[in-house]
């Protein structure tokens, strides 16, 4: 997710910081954003990710099983009861009992099958739900054990844009957070790049910390002047 906002154009150049590099913490010290972490609470346990209900695509696939199926039981009945099978099933049996295996259309049901149950597979297996970043857990109140919060990355970037634009000398800035990594670029028209740097990296660092998301994100920060004209 990403969001940028601006306020006038001077020079270019560029500097950049990268997570290879610690962010400085408000007082100097270097900020938790330097490393991805994952935060545990008090009882050890670590702040997992949430899960899709993946309505959706569980209905439809309900939907279409429960209609072939019953569509299929029908037919099945049907014959049992004295009455001809219906031609869709005869012609399926035929094509079936004479293509061979190399058929080319066999091929493509068999691939077209696999993606299907590959598709399902990953969707079982795999949480979903990309845009929520799970925040850490409280600790040391009772009742608050089965408490879970998340962020929406779209309002942390927002947050962390605010933040940015509080920062003298920056012009615009545009951040982008994943769930394991913040990148924020920003355009500088006065004062040096060095400097306002330096205070993005502070004021962002504080700002992610402040989040209290449970697997902090590196930082990566880049600076650099509007071009002329």
């Amino acid at each position: 997710m990403s969001v940028n906002t601006s306020r006038q154009p001077t020079g270019d150049s560029d500097l950049s910081f990268g997570p290879e590099q610690a962010a400085p913490s408000a007082d100097g010290t270097p900020g938790a954003a330097a490393g991805a972490t994952k935060v545990t609470d008090g009882s050890g346990r670590s702040a997992h990710r949430f899960w899709s209900a993946r309505r959706i695509p569980a209905a439809l696939a309900a939907l279409l099983s429960a209609a072939a199926v019953g569509f299929l039981l029908y037919d099945v009945v049907a014959v049992r009861a004295g009455r001809n099978a219906m031609r869709w099933r005869r012609r399926l049996a035929e094509e079936l009992a004479t293509r061979p295996l190399d058929d080319v259309w066999m091929i493509v049901g068999a691939a077209v099958a696999m993606a299907l149950g590959l598709w399902l597979f990953l969707l079982a297996v795999t949480p979903g739900l990309r845009r929520l970043l799970p925040m850490r857990q409280p600790t040391g109140i009772p009742g608050t054990e089965d408490v879970r919060a998340g962020l929406d990355r779209r309002a942390a970037a927002l947050i962390l844009r605010d933040r940015a634009m509080q920062v003298p000398g920056v012009q615009s800035a545009r951040v982008d957070v994943g769930r394991r990594k913040v990148k924020a670029r920003a355009r500088a028209h006065f004062r040096d790049l060095e400097e306002v740097r330096g205070d993005l990296d502070a004021e962002l660092g504080e700002a992610v910390t402040s989040l209290g998301l449970a697997r902090q994100p590196t930082l990566a920060v880049r600076v650099r002047r509007p071009k002329k004209g």
